[in-house]
């Protein structure tokens, strides 16, 4: 049965807030939602004959004839009431041919491409519905914030949605159930491996559920409510491959082992102990707390230039925000990248503008946002940010 109304859904962005590298090494990671969202307008389309999917970030709007799609459905179509199967080599490359795409596909724009076509030929099957989908998003592209997430989660939980799979909560804002939420990060994840290849399934996970997860040995488990944190979010805007980083602390790990082994462990140390304060914090953190929290950033980013991931970029980040009172640490790969600062609730916005202003002044990007953030969600369009409400009208 297929919904004929427009839907609003939007999912959250993830940083790691402890454990990155370490997790590599079967230590604990601590991803929380973050509160930069990926917004998702699904309208049915004017008439039965075309869908359309619309990605004003990246200049992209393509229309396809259902008709020309219908003839790729029996390649894909399996019940989404089980555990998907996808995506396979032949499946890709049937996508790739179909929309001109060359084998060798990397850009943002064709694999966000591919990952629509699969999960819409995969997720509605032999009924395809006439749709126009825009997705509008206010994370940075490739900057470890889990933004081809977002993006994962909000169509397949639109598509699931308005193709009956999943249910339309009667109030918006309001969250799906277990089985559902466990539905669309099943499919998002497929959506991941169009795009990644081989993802670990922690960013989706995150834009699903929100919140923070524990992530250790491949297993995620979400941490039962957790406080929202206030934070500066500074992208330094240097990039940085996250293979040659990770390939970087193995080196070290294989030729210092009596030096590096107590380093991840303290590492994991950090992370059970963040774990504990949020969970005894759930009510709202004391001083005392939110001190410790502060310590532990300190202390885990002396760990990560340690294990080789620091950069100047982050360096100079750290020293204007110490400067100022304030804790930082980087947040993902490292090695230039994101970093975040951690924002009592008692701070003077004052503080806040000078710090802004002197990373900016560096070349940074900065966003004042939470870290704890609510996973994929229903909107009513009344309820979205006045930001995505433009860009939708523009569209």
């Amino acid at each position: 049965m297929m919904v004929d109304r427009e839907l609003f859904v939007s999912a959250p962005g993830k940083v790691i807030l402890h454990g990155e590298h370490a997790v590599v090494h079967g230590k604990v990671a601590l991803a929380v939602g973050l509160n930069l969202r990926t917004f998702l307008r699904l309208r049915p389309g004017k008439d039965n004959g075309t869908v359309e999917i619309n990605l004003p970030n990246i200049g992209t709007k393509l229309t396809w004839k259902i008709s020309d799609l219908q003839a790729l459905v029996p390649s894909f179509h399996n019940s989404p009431e089980s555990k998907p199967l996808g995506p396979s080599p032949e499946q890709l490359d049937f996508l790739k041919t179909f929309a001109g795409f060359s084998n060798g596909t990397t850009d943002t724009e064709s694999l966000a491409v591919l990952a629509f076509l699969y999960l819409y030929l995969s997720i509605c099957g032999q009924a395809l519905p006439s749709l126009e989908i825009v997705v509008w998003s206010q994370l940075p592209t490739g900057a470890g914030l889990g933004s081809s997430a977002a993006y994962s989660v909000s169509i397949a939980a639109a598509l699931l949605a308005t193709s009956g799979k999943i249910s339309i909560p009667a109030q918006e804002n309001i969250r799906w159930t277990q089985a559902e939420l466990t539905l669309i990060n099943s499919w998002a994840f497929q959506g991941e491996k169009v795009i990644h290849g081989n993802p670990s399934g922690v960013d989706n996970a995150v834009g699903t559920w929100g919140g923070a997860l524990r992530f250790q040995a491949g297993e995620i488990n979400p941490i039962e409510r957790v406080p929202v944190l206030e934070i500066l979010l500074t992208n330094t805007c240097v990039p940085r491959s996250t293979k040659t980083l990770v390939a970087g602390v193995k080196d070290k790990l294989l030729k210092f082992p009596g030096i590096m082994e107590p380093v991840l462990s303290s590492i994991n140390a950090i992370s059970e102990e963040c774990q504990r304060v949020l969970q005894a914090g759930v009510e709202g953190l004391t001083i005392e707390q939110y001190s410790v929290l502060e310590e532990l950033i300190d202390i885990n980013q002396h760990h990560l230039n340690v294990i080789g991931v620091g950069h100047p970029s982050l360096d100079r980040l750290c020293q204007a925000t110490t400067s100022h009172g304030l804790h930082s640490k980087l947040t993902g790969a490292g090695g230039g990248g994101c970093a975040i600062t951690l924002l009592r609730p008692d701070i003077e916005p004052s503080v806040v503008d000078a710090v802004k202003q002197e990373l900016s002044a560096y070349g940074y990007q900065c966003w004042r946002t939470s870290i704890g953030a609510p996973g994929v969600s229903l909107h009513s369009s009344s309820m979205l940010p006045e930001d995505v409400t433009r860009s939708f009208n523009k569209a």
